[in-house]
């Protein structure tokens, strides 16, 4: 069965070039124009991927993308768009966003991002979101998106959820900073170097108040999950 790509973008040669290449590279794509016809289509579609431009009429991008991920939590969401500034690629992943690609973009690098998006649990082909790990006094259940601490829940991005699982499996050791930016946007760029600087920020903001877990970096090489 072909993967399903629900692509929203309202430039129609763009729109149908790209829409045309995945056809032709084997998936089935419902191309949608405008925002406010893309929740409908769930119904009758049910996507894999969903491929969303920001600047689309009547709903942007990104208040979609907070819609979908309501309704479906774990469906990988990537967002097309000029903007690049610091601040937006935190709006696209805090709005539900799993990639964020800057256009101009080459359909190779859109296909090779929508196979890795495709490699992870989507839908209801979780494997267990009850799933814990134990930090310190913190319990975390990546399926769930949250970190627990003495009756205090903080919930979590699906990027901030990734990077910490990875960070978790390698408590006390040191995590290399390519293999970590690999695993988790599938290259090392300097784009995606600088996204992952964002969310190391925002966990280490999650762990300050308990002064019991640490992520030191170590310049040229990566983190050292630290957990007193």
């Amino acid at each position: 069965m072909n993967p399903k790509i629900l692509y929203v973008e309202d430039e129609p040669f763009l729109g149908r070039i790209v829409k045309e290449t995945l056809e032709n590279r084997g998936f089935e794509v419902l191309l949608k124009k405008d925002g406010a016809q893309v929740m409908a289509a769930f119904h009758t579609f049910k996507p894999d991927v969903c491929v969303l431009d920001v600047m689309i009429p009547n709903i942007d991008g990104f208040t979609l993308g907070r819609s979908i991920r309501e309704m479906f939590p774990l469906l990988p969401v990537i967002f097309l768009t000029a903007k690049s500034q610091t601040d937006d690629v935190v709006e696209g992943f805090s709005s539900g966003g799993t990639d964020y690609i800057r256009k101009p973009f080459s359909m190779e690098e859109l296909i090779v991002r929508i196979n890795n998006q495709l490699k992870k649990p989507v839908g209801g082909k979780q494997i267990d979101a009850e799933a814990e790990i134990i930090i310190g006094q913190y319990h975390f259940y990546p399926g769930k998106y949250e970190l627990h601490i003495k009756g205090t829940v903080t919930r979590l991005s699906h990027r901030e959820s990734q990077v910490l699982k990875i960070f978790a499996s390698n408590q006390n050791q040191v995590t290399d900073r390519k293999k970590l930016l690999l695993a988790v946007w599938g290259d090392d760029s300097f784009f995606n170097s600088r996204t992952l600087d964002v969310y190391v920020r925002k966990l280490r903001e999650y762990f300050a108040a308990s002064g019991q877990v640490e992520i030191i970096t170590l310049k040229g090489k990566g983190y050292h999950f630290l957990v007193r």
